[in-house]
């Protein structure tokens, strides 16, 4: 799929969406620490209206975590989801079992379930669709590896994982999708996307979701930059256009350097 940057700058062009950060913290911490980075957060942002704020930590914190947040503007989510509500899948975590615990929103399709456990478009299709069923807001992560963008398919990759990722998911239930554009290459690395590359990234993905939904849909849609943000780096990539928020994995692990990040998004949606 190939599209010229007169057509991307088209697609949202001066519609304003609230940013969302959301804190990924992976496989780190223990119930202890989370509650207690948690109780930092709530203090630090718990109040922050300019952006909408969810974390997601690890499934024997997420009790912890919730009891912690509650009554703050921070929403609590699952890193991960099965497709099926019940049944003889060991070790898996249904929608019902998240919401159970407090859970609003989910994470799918990151790179890391992608590349590292060998999830499919199919696959996190199936995990999505499960999550909106069950009326639960979800972020899809999307993103090419650094080979996939050296040989210049970085939109072709980009194109196939949101039509792959979207398949059946109705006009209706895109209201509750945020898109996360995550080049693999910039996660975890220290390395992060260009302004330029990250605006061209987002305003492509804005394209593609105009030509499997609407214009309207497409301009409404906030799609996320994740890939090595920090509070250093977080103001400039914030304040582009088609940028509406970031998915943050080793700086939401630090209470201040998340709630900076936080900040930046509140500042760049003021008028």
């Amino acid at each position: 799929m190939s599209i010229s940057r007169s057509d991307s700058d088209l697609v949202g062009h001066g519609t304003r969406r609230k940013p969302i950060i959301g804190g990924n913290w992976k496989m780190n911490t223990l119930i202890d620490s989370a509650q207690k980075l948690a109780v930092d957060l709530r203090r630090l942002i718990g109040e922050e209206a300019g952006a909408d704020v969810v974390v997601f930590p690890p499934f024997p914190n997420l009790q912890g975590v919730h009891a912690a947040i509650t009554g703050s503007s921070i929403r609590l989510g699952g890193q991960d989801v099965f497709w099926e509500d019940s049944g003889a899948f060991t070790g898996e975590v249904s929608a019902p079992m998240l919401q159970a615990v407090g859970c609003e929103w989910v994470l799918t399709g990151h790179s890391e379930r992608r590349h590292v456990l060998g999830e499919t478009d199919e696959v996190v299709n199936k995990k999505l669709r499960a999550v909106l069923r069950h009326g639960l807001h979800a972020i899809l992560a999307v993103g090419e590896t650094k080979e996939e963008r050296r040989g210049g398919r970085t939109e072709s990759v980009l194109g196939e994982q949101l039509k792959g990722s979207l398949a059946e998911v109705s006009a209706e239930d895109m209201g509750r999708v945020v898109i996360a554009y995550e080049p693999v290459w910039a996660i975890g690395t220290g390395d992060t996307a260009s302004p330029e590359q990250a605006r061209e990234a987002h305003a492509f993905c804005r394209t593609v979701l105009a030509s499997l939904y609407d214009e309207e849909i497409a301009s409404a849609t906030r799609i996320q930059y994740g890939g090595s943000v920090t509070a250093a780096n977080s103001a400039e990539l914030l304040s582009l256009p088609d940028i509406d928020g970031a998915l943050v994995g080793g700086a939401s692990l630090k209470a201040e350097e998340f709630a900076e990040i936080v900040r930046s998004a509140a500042r760049a949606a003021r008028p």
